[in-house]
C-alpha cells in the first residue's frame, strides 16, 4: 500500500511540475513611444563612430562554425587602425549595426552586450563549449524532462535558460541598449506567415509589447532554433498600446496597384501583427528566411534607418560586409543507384532553399547599391552636360551626398585563394553547436585571412589610407570597386 501511495505521490508531482512549466510571456506595452526602446534611432553613436564611415555586418547561420568564424572578423575589425576625419580608430569602432541568423547571433549579441570581453570570454563561454552535450544533458534531467511534457513548455525553453545563464547571464534588451551602436538586429523565423521577425522595438510595437525588459537569451534561442531540434519560442501578440503609429514607410503602402512592389509585402508583413486572429507567435530559426542577415539590412537601406542617413547625407561610404559559414558537402549522392532516405532528403530540402536564397539576397545587395552608383554617374554626367551647355547644372536635382559603397563577402570558398589553406575542410565542417578546439581555432583564423584577401576590402583600405593623407584616390578603386572589384 505504502508502495502505491509513494507512486500516486510521484505522479501528483510530476503533473503538477508540468503543468507549473511554462514560457516567460513578454511584457505588454500600454504606452506607444516612437523613440524609445531598442530601435536604431535610440542608441548613442559613442565618441569614435561617425555617419560618415557607416559599417553593418551580416552573420550567417551555421552552429559554432558561424559564430567562430564570425568572432574571427570582429577581431580583425578591431586589430584594423585607420583614420576618418583625422580621427585614429579601428574599423571595429565604425561598425553601426548588426544582423544576424543562428549560430551568428550568438557572436552579434556577446559583442553587442560586453564588448571587449568577448575576446577574453567567448571562446570559453561558448566557441569551445559542448552546447549539444549541455543540452541533452539538461533534457535528460528527470526535473526537466517533466517540465517538456507541459504544453507550453519545449526544449527551446530549456536550452533558452542554459544561454540565459552560461552565456547571457540574464542581461535584457535594456542593457543592449544601453551600450549603445551597433545595433544588433537578431533574426528569427515567424511560423505562420513564414516571414522573418527580427527582435528590435519596431517589430515589438506590432504586437503591442515591450522588447526592454526580454532576455537576449531568449532571442538568440529563438533566432538558432533549428526545426526538428528544437521546439519553437513563442510570444504574445497584445493589442497595440494607446496611440500606436505605424511607421511612415508604413502609410499607403498597401495600395493594391502595388502588390508586387517590395514596400506592399513588407506592409502586407507588418499588418499580418494587427489583426486580432493572431493572438501568438511562434518563432524558429532566421536561417529559414535568411541564412545570411541581410534582409534586416535591405530593409534599413530601402527604407529604414540607413535610407535616412543617406536621404540626410549624413553617410558618405557605407560598407556591408557579409559572413557567411555556408556549407557545400560533397555530392556522395549521384554515386549510388538507390535514391536517398527521408533524412538526407529533409537536411537537402532546407539546407538547398537556404542557399540558394541566399545567393539571390546577395546578388540583390550588390544590384541596388550598383544602381545607386550608377544612378550618381548618370547624374553627375547631366550636369556636366548642362553646365557646358547652359551654364546651369543646378536644373538637374542632385543627391544630398554622393556614397562610396562596398559588398565584402566572407565565403570558405574563396580559402582556394589563400597558400595552404583547403576550402573543403571549411566547407565540410558541421553546423553543429559542437567542434573541437582545434577546429574552432582554425575557423577563428580563416576569417581574418578571408578579409584580408577579399578585393573589395583592399579598396576600402586604400581609399581610406588616400584620403587620410590627402592623396587622390587610388586608379584601381573608383567608386563601384567597392561592389564589383577593382
Amino acid at each position: 500500500m505504502t508502495s502505491i501511495r509513494q507512486w500516486v505521490g510521484l505522479l501528483l508531482m510530476a503533473a503538477m511540475i508540468a503543468a507549473c512549466a511554462s514560457y516567460p510571456v513578454n511584457l505588454q506595452n500600454k504606452t506607444f513611444d516612437a523613440e524609445g526602446g531598442y530601435r536604431f534611432d535610440a542608441l548613442e553613436s559613442g565618441r569614435s563612430n561617425s555617419d560618415d564611415l557607416f559599417v553593418c555586418l551580416m552573420f550567417s547561420g551555421g552552429g559554432t562554425r558561424a559564430a567562430a568564424l564570425s568572432y574571427g572578423i570582429l577581431n580583425e575589425l578591431r586589430h584594423t587602425r585607420i583614420k576618418v576625419n583625422g580621427e585614429e580608430k579601428t574599423l571595429l569602432d565604425e561598425v553601426d549595426c548588426i544582423s544576424s541568423v543562428s549560430g551568428g547571433s550568438f557572436t552579434a549579441a556577446y559583442y553587442g552586450l560586453f564588448r571587449d570581453r568577448l575576446f577574453k570570454d567567448f571562446q570559453t563561454d561558448f566557441l569551445e563549449r559542448n552546447i549539444q552535450g549541455a543540452l541533452a544533458a539538461r533534457l535528460f534531467n528527470p526535473y526537466h524532462l517533466i517540465r517538456v511534457l507541459s504544453p507550453t513548455f519545449g526544449r527551446i525553453d530549456l536550452a533558452a535558460e542554459m544561454y540565459d545563464k552560461k552565456i547571457f547571464h540574464a542581461a535584457t534588451f535594456a542593457e543592449l541598449e544601453r551600450q549603445g551602436r551597433p545595433f544588433i538586429i537578431l533574426n528569427a523565423t515567424n511560423l505562420g506567415p513564414g516571414r522573418r521577425f527580427d527582435f528590435t522595438q519596431q517589430h515589438f510595437d506590432a504586437i503591442g509589447s515591450r522588447l526592454d525588459e526580454y532576455h537576449v537569451a531568449r532571442a538568440v534561442a529563438a533566432s538558432s532554433a533549428f526545426p526538428f531540434l528544437l521546439s519553437p519560442v513563442s510570444l504574445k501578440n497584445w493589442p497595440l498600446a494607446k496611440e500606436y503609429q505605424t511607421p511612415g514607410w508604413y502609410r499607403h503602402a498597401l495600395d493594391a496597384k502595388d502588390w508586387t512592389s517590395r514596400r506592399y509585402n513588407a506592409a502586407s508583413n507588418l499588418a499580418y501583427y494587427f489583426e486580432k486572429g493572431h493572438r501568438f507567435i511562434h518563432l524558429m530559426d532566421g536561417g529559414l528566411v535568411d541564412n545570411i542577415g541581410a534582409q534586416a539590412v535591405l530593409d534599413a537601406y530601402d527604407r529604414g534607418f540607413i535610407r535616412q542617413l543617406v536621404n540626410l547625407g549624413a553617410i558618405k561610404r557605407l560598407v556591408l560586409i557579409v559572413v557567411n559559414a555556408r556549407t557545400e558537402d560533397e555530392d556522395k549522392l549521384s554515386a549510388k543507384k538507390t535514391p536517398p532516405g527521408i533524412i538526407t532528403v529533409a537536411g537537402k530540402t532546407a539546407t538547398v532553399a537556404m542557399d540558394n536564397y541566399s545567393f539571390e539576397t546577395m546578388e540583390r545587395l550588390r544590384s541596388i547599391l550598383y544602381e545607386r552608383v550608377q544612378n550618381q554617374n548618370n547624374l553627375a554626367e547631366c550636369q556636366k552636360r548642362i553646365k557646358e551647355t547652359c551654364g546651369n547644372p543646378s536644373a538637374v536635382t542632385a543627391f544630398r551626398r554622393e556614397i562610396d559603397p562596398y559588398v565584402v563577402e566572407i565565403n570558405f570558398k574563396a580559402a582556394d585563394q589563400i597558400p595552404g589553406e583547403d576550402p573543403r575542410y571549411y566547407l565540410n565542417l558541421p553546423t553543429t553547436f559542437k567542434l573541437k578546439k582545434e577546429q574552432v581555432a582554425k575557423l577563428i583564423t580563416i576569417g581574418p585571412k578571408l578579409l584580408r584577401a577579399s578585393p573589395m576590402y583592399q579598396c576600402l583600405l586604400e581609399v581610406l589610407e588616400a584620403e587620410s593623407t590627402g592623396a587622390p584616390r587610388p586608379a584601381n578603386c573608383p567608386v563601384g570597386a567597392g561592389i564589383v572589384g577593382p
